[in-house]
């Protein structure tokens, strides 16, 4: 086939703006601060609670800046004048306990003006990716002439009587939680109004104060709390109406309710109840406002889906079936309560997000009618752009390429938050093995990486004295599964590759090695590892107990476990060699290319072409040789002729949603791209099943609806379809292998360092591409076997 490339470059000027600190002279790293941790005298430090701090004070005039850095243990959410600014702090460990910047200027005016702040702490309920020292709160100042407003004996206090923890039985909660309290909140308790500025908070008590805050690197820090800035945004907060009423019970809606504001009435006496459907899976924050109906008990429950009914006494998990169809079902889940006082227009909202697509409004009214006047959400998550675009010429493959797109996207959005987590609903935990896939759908679809940075960095912080990593972080429950410390080195260098900021690479070195030194302790004389402890996940599968790959009966020689390491070995090796450490590089290669000897000479089945689980040849899986070929153990043409195995096979053990990240990823690397489409049936089934998000397995009744490890498709389309990826670290080089099998006409923008890429690809015998690359980065494009420099 000819081939004709069109290059153009086109310059893209933009602005970037911080808050980090660096306009005060004060050095707020390495030093005490002036403000203070306070709290509510007489509160239990480790108990559950929620707290109410205030601050009022006068300006003569509106300020052009005033930058305040806030924190909070467990979590807090800052008003000012009324206003909510900022909440957090993003999750973090106690060595690295993040607080926010904010410049709230905007929100001052002359005058009296008010800081507000909720602090919560739910205690022995909290979620598992929730460190603690104690329930606390700090604002301080940037500016010198501004530290007046920073947290010390000045600030008024209340400790917030209304909200106790819900306790729900085994029976309404499917699965392992680990995301923290359900909430009551009696209204009649409540201090209505205590974050505008005409509260009367008189008989507040003056707050405590603990010790003064400090940089992580100052000297003697008088507290467990090492402050280190937030560098990544708030999250989004963008309201969202609910479309659909899809049952009713008891209780006639207005038309036009709830997709906007209709207020009927409950009468006394009643039970009453609203099926509420989002139509899509959502992460938000409900909000509810009722007048009226004194003494009524309000619970909002949530469910990604709903369940077919639970045989009394059955521990089995509930079928979900179809997730767009209700008949005969129910809702197992989550749920808060709000306890009405009978005063007027009163707006209830959870302390932390939700997760649903259906929402049960149950009404029990006591005497008095109840009005319930609207309810909504207010949709949250890490505030990504979807920059990456394509679009082809078969309307019917457009659509479908939209649907598996908006799809994933959505999946990976509500999986992002102050962290990137596994599922929004059950753990809300930053798994590196999942993160590793996520981070390559933000790099693909938004170029933004900075949560990623955050992400390595925390699992970073997690290791071990040992040297491993653990499986998830933050987190204060330990888990270890040694293979995720292995993805963890893929990511330090999926960012290398991705992101121009060599300096970062660099502090994560020591943890590479680490890592590595760890899994060279328990490496044979021939390079292969003995059993490790802990768990060793590798995949969900039907056969492997608990995901753990067979290796030899002592649990030794395990080739999916041994071929992580030879890729971390070489990823090792790459950097190393970038940050100029050839003598190290030099060590790992040597380590890679003594397991891939290994592995040769002991799983490599000639007569099936194959390599096997384990040195006796018992079993065999996708998932030991998609590791395999994109380890490039054998030559090309047999590497080919094993992926055609991966898709024909029926005897191997088959990859789930999860690993199809990496088998789909075999087809590029042996130039059957053109495939793709074609082996994405588990993304169609899931669609057919009225999923608006991925599960975490492909299995009809997973678990988990929202599981961003199978989002691959976000990068992969790009990647194999459009061809396009890095060719150099910090992807100061291009590589465009387009792969369109049939389709005669591709447009794609995607996003860069420098700019953006776009693409036009024209097949009608000859492949024509006009190709538009950012300033200063070169390239080369790749197509039936010639090469093109860009």
């Amino acid at each position: 086939m000819n081939i004709f490339v069109c290059l153009r470059r086109v310059v893209l000027s933009c602005a970037a703006a911080s808050l980090l600190q660096g306009a005060s002279d004060f050095d707020f790293v390495n030093s005490r601060w002036p403000a203070s941790w306070i709290r509510v005298p007489g509160s239990d430090p480790q108990g559950y609670g929620v707290y109410h701090f205030r601050k009022a004070f006068s300006l003569n005039a509106q300020p052009d800046k005033f930058v305040v850095f806030v924190s909070g243990d467990n979590r807090y959410q800052l008003y000012v004048n009324g206003m909510l600014v900022s909440w957090g702090p993003a999750r973090s460990d106690l060595y690295h306990w993040r607080y926010e910047v904010v410049d709230v200027a905007a929100k001052l005016h002359p005058g009296t003006n008010v800081f507000a702040a909720v602090v919560w702490n739910d205690g022995p309920f909290r979620a598992v990716a929730q460190n603690t020292n104690e329930t606390a709160f700090l604002l301080q100042a940037e500016d010198r002439g501004q530290w007046f407003v920073d947290t010390g004996k000045t600030w008024k206090c209340t400790a917030d009587k209304a909200y106790s923890p819900l306790h729900l039985p085994p029976n309404q909660m499917i699965g392992y939680q680990a995301v923290g309290a359900n909430e009551v909140l009696d209204a009649k308790l409540y201090p209505w109004g205590w974050e505008r500025p005409g509260y009367d908070d008189a008989l507040w008590a003056q707050a405590e104060e603990l010790s003064n805050a400090s940089g992580r690197d100052s000297q003697d820090a008088p507290n467990r709390w090492m402050l280190v800035p937030r560098y990544f945004p708030l999250e989004e907060m963008t309201p969202e109406r609910i479309p659909a009423i899809r049952r009713a019970d008891s209780v006639t809606a207005p038309r036009g309710f709830p997709q906007s504001t209709q207020p009927f009435s409950i009468s006394p006496h009643s039970h009453a109840s609203l099926l509420l459907d989002q139509s899509y899976l959502t992460t938000a924050y409900p909000e509810l406002t009722v007048s009226g109906g004194q003494g009524a008990t309000i619970t909002l429950r949530y469910a990604e889906a709903l369940y077919e009914p639970r045989p009394a006494g059955s521990h089995q998990p509930p079928l979900k079936g179809n997730r767009n169809q209700i008949a005969g079902k129910v809702l197992y889940g989550r749920e808060d309560q709000f306890l009405a006082d009978g005063g007027a227009h009163r707006v209830y909202r959870p302390l932390f997000w939700r997760t649903y697509r259906y929402i049960e409004l149950v009404v029990d009214t006591g005497d008095s009618p109840l009005t319930v006047e609207d309810i909504r959400g207010i949709f949250t998550a890490y505030p990504f752009a979807r920059n990456a675009r394509i679009s082809v010429s078969d309307p019917a493959v457009n659509g479908e390429i939209e649907q598996i797109l908006s799809t994933g996207w959505r999946t990976a959005r509500l999986c992002a938050h102050e962290t990137y987590m596994d599922c929004p609903y059950y753990e809300q935990l930053q798994y590196a093995g999942d993160a590793r896939i996520q981070m390559q759908v933000s790099l693909f679809t938004s170029g933004d990486s900075r949560l990623m940075k955050q992400g390595i960095e925390a699992l970073n912080a997690s290791r071990t004295a040992e040297g491993a990593t653990y499986s998830r972080a933050p987190s204060y429950l330990q888990q270890y599964i040694p293979p995720f410390s292995l993805w963890w080195i893929g990511m330090v260098h999926d960012y290398w590759m991705y992101v121009d900021d060599l300096s970062f690479v660099k502090d994560m070195l020591p943890g590479v090695r680490a890592v590595l030194s760890f899994f060279a302790s328990h490496q044979k004389a021939n390079g292969s590892l003995n059993r490790l402890p802990w768990w060793n996940f590798v995949d969900w599968t039907r056969t492997w107990r608990d995901g753990v790959p067979p290796a030899d009966p002592d649990g030794s020689s395990s080739a999916a476990i041994d071929l992580q390491l030879l890729l971390a070995y070489r990823w090792a090796a790459d950097l190393e060699k970038g940050a100029g450490n050839p003598i190290l590089a030099q060590q790992y290669d040597k380590s890679a290319e003594q397991i891939q000897n290994r592995i040769l000479q002991t799983d490599w089945d000639s007569s099936r072409g194959l390599f096997a689980d384990q040195p006796a040849h018992a079993t065999y899986s996708q998932q030991v040789n998609t590791l395999a070929v994109l380890a490039g153990l054998k030559p090309k043409p047999d590497l080919r002729a094993i992926v055609e195995k991966l898709l024909s096979d029926p005897s191997l053990e088959k990859s789930s949603i999860y690993f199809r990240a990496y088998t789909n990823a075999t087809l590029r690397e042996v130039g059957l791209g053109d495939h793709y489409l074609a082996n994405l049936d588990a993304w169609r089934a899931m669609l057919r099943q009225g999923l608006t998000t991925w599960a975490e397995t492909d299995m009809p009744d997973a678990r988990s609806d929202c599981h961003a490890w199978g989002a691959s498709p976000n990068f992969e389309i790009f990647r194999t379809l459009v061809g396009i990826d890095s060719a150099a670290p910090g992807f100061r080089a291009v590589r465009i292998s387009p792969n369109i099998g049939a389709l005669e006409h591709v447009t794609a923008s995607f996003p860069h360092p420098k700019g953006e890429i776009r693409i036009e690809l024209t097949n009608r015998g000859t492949l024509k591409a006009d190709i538009v690359l950012p300033p200063d980065v070169s390239g080369r494009f790749e197509f039936a076997g010639e090469t093109k420099p860009l």
